[in-house]
């Protein structure tokens, strides 16, 4: 089968992101098509790639019965790493990161993942976005740590925004989002704070909420 560039640039995100949904699949799709979309392709386009994909033997496909959505991931043919665990704690997050990850393509920007953590203390965010050489660390956050936990995550975020990166942004759930930010208030420095957005845009079970906006 012959592989477009889009193909090629699809399996190559979800080799990043390790799996999506349909709904960071179709959003996906669309952006890459152009280099941004406003819009994701349907459903039906979603699936036909889908589809086309698994019978190359590039992407694997399941439906699980706790999720409404196929989920998606590239095969060892594919991407050259060995297929995730679906049925681990951390699905739902990762599912939720390709969901923004994908959005954030429809908006122009390039997704990687952010630096390993150079220490045990240290933190790694879930992505970084990048566009027009400004850099943002993507947090998506769908339960809350440990509040002890933020104190030390977010005194290495400022670190950060003195440095490298523009901008912090956390996508959570809107319970997420005020803990967030009710902590972010308190150790993050003023000049800092307005650089720590929170946006409150995930169901508890890590699904977007019909209606909410992207906003960067």
């Amino acid at each position: 089968m012959q592989l477009t560039r889009r193909d090629e640039q699809m399996l190559d995100w979800l080799n990043v992101v390790r799996m999506a949904d349909m709904d960071g699949v179709r959003w996906a799709l669309a952006a890459l098509k152009h280099g941004h979309a406003d819009n994701p392709v349907t459903t039906r386009r979603a699936n036909q790639w889908v589809a086309r994909m698994a019978e190359a033997g590039l992407v694997e496909r399941v439906r699980p019965m706790y999720r409404n959505r196929q989920i998606v991931w590239p095969t060892y043919a594919g991407a050259g790493r060995t297929p995730p665990a679906l049925f681990r704690q951390t699905m739902r997050h990762e599912l939720a990161v390709a969901a923004v990850s994908a959005r954030y393509l429809a908006k122009g920007y390039e997704w990687s993942r952010d630096r390993r953590p150079e220490s045990p203390r240290d933190h790694q965010g879930d992505g970084l976005a990048a566009r027009g050489g400004v850099v943002e660390l993507v947090e998506v956050e769908l339960t809350t740590k440990k509040l002890a936990r933020y104190r030390v995550i977010h005194g290495i975020l400022g670190q950060r925004l003195n440095g490298e990166l523009a901008a912090v942004t956390y996508w959570c759930t809107p319970e997420v989002a005020r803990v967030v930010d009710r902590e972010a208030d308190r150790f993050v420095f003023r000049d800092q704070r307005n650089r720590l957005v929170t946006r409150g845009v995930f169901d508890n079970q890590g699904r977007w909420i019909e209606g909410s906006a992207f906003a960067v």
